[in-house]
Parts: structure tokens; C-alpha cells; sequence
């Protein structure tokens, strides 16, 4: 998701340049080029926390060409938080999916002890916000109790490591029958 979260925000933001006056009377060019805003972008702005949000206005006018405004900034910073908070809560809905199928599968062994859940990728590590919403969201689904056994760790390279795994035990399982 996280190759598309700054072009879902960009295509909210044109939408709401067209329909009202965002960003002036005109629609900046680049604002309507296809990913000339990234997800990095919208991290950085998030991080922006001074009074006239000037990081937020950079990233606007180097990267989409958009002169704005205060509120403006606040505005797009909104939209930002919005888009992420969807994006890391739908992350986190799928993982307690996946751990609620492999509770029933394993009849009852994850959630009775401690589960380490290794998330890999730059929007996970990279993405406090992000990151925040992803556990805000397994702890809203399975309940203070239940999301205190539940650890989330960052894992470099996790999908090669995991990929490995499959295999040794595809292997061993091939062996032993």
C-alpha cells in the first residue's frame, strides 16, 4: 500500500482543487501528473509540526508546484492523516484476520501466550503514523487484553526470510512422508 497512498492523496487533492479553490483560481500542472506526489512526501509532511507548517509548503510547491496558504497546509495535512489512518487500519484489520485464522486452526495456541507478528517494508519502519494506526487497530479489534500478548517487530528483508521458512519446511515435510 505504500506505493500508492501519496497518489491516492494527490488524486484527492486535484479533486478538491477542481471542485473549489484549494489552491487559487488554477489547478496546478503538476498536480495532475500521475505520482508526482509520493508516500515519503506524506510522511515528511506529517512531521511538519511548526505553527506556519513550511515543510508542509515545500513538499506542496517542489513537488506538485503548489503555492499555499496556512490553511491550506492544514487542510492537506488532513487529508494525509486521513489516507494513512485508512491505509495502516486496513493493515491492521488483515493481520488480526490472519491471527484469528490461525487461532482457530491451531485450536486455541496463539492467543493463549505471546505472538510475535515481524512486519517487513519502508512504510512500516519508516511511517510513524502509519505504524501507529497499523496497532491502533489490532488493539481495537481483539481487545486490551488479547492485543498486550500480540508484538508487533519490524523484520528486514522479512518476505526473503518467510520465503526460506516455507521452503525448509516444505522440504522437512517431503522428507519425513
Amino acid at each position: 500500500s505504500g506505493m500508492y497512498l501519496g497518489e491516492i492523496v494527490r488524486r484527492v487533492l486535484l479533486r478538491m482543487a477542481e471542485a473549489g479553490s484549494l489552491f487559487g483560481s488554477s489547478v496546478p500542472e503538476k498536480l495532475q501528473t500521475p505520482f508526482s506526489l509520493r508516500t515519503p512526501h506524506m510522511c515528511a509532511m506529517q512531521q511538519d509540526k511548526s505553527s506556519d507548517l513550511k515543510a508542509v509548503g515545500s513538499v506542496l510547491y517542489n513537488e506538485v508546484g503548489v503555492d499555499s496558504d496556512t490553511k491550506a497546509r492544514e487542510i492537506v495535512l488532513e487529508v494525509c492523516d486521513t489516507i494513512v489512518k485508512r491505509g495502516g487500519r486496513l493493515a491492521g484489520a488483515g493481520m488480526v484476520g490472519i491471527l484469528e485464522k490461525m487461532e482457530e486452526d491451531t485450536k486455541g495456541l496463539i492467543f493463549g501466550k505471546r505472538t510475535v507478528v515481524a512486519m517487513d517494508g519502508g512504510l512500516y519502519e519508516n511511517y510513524p503514523e502509519y505504524r501507529g494506526y497499523l496497532q491502533d487497530a489490532g488493539l481495537e479489534l481483539l481487545g486490551p487484553e488479547l492485543s498486550q500478548k500480540i508484538v508487533i517487530e519490524h523484520s528486514k528483508d522479512g518476505s526473503g526470510i518467510g520465503a526460506a521458512l516455507l521452503a525448509a519446511a516444505n522440504s522437512k515435510c517431503r522428507h519425513s512422508t
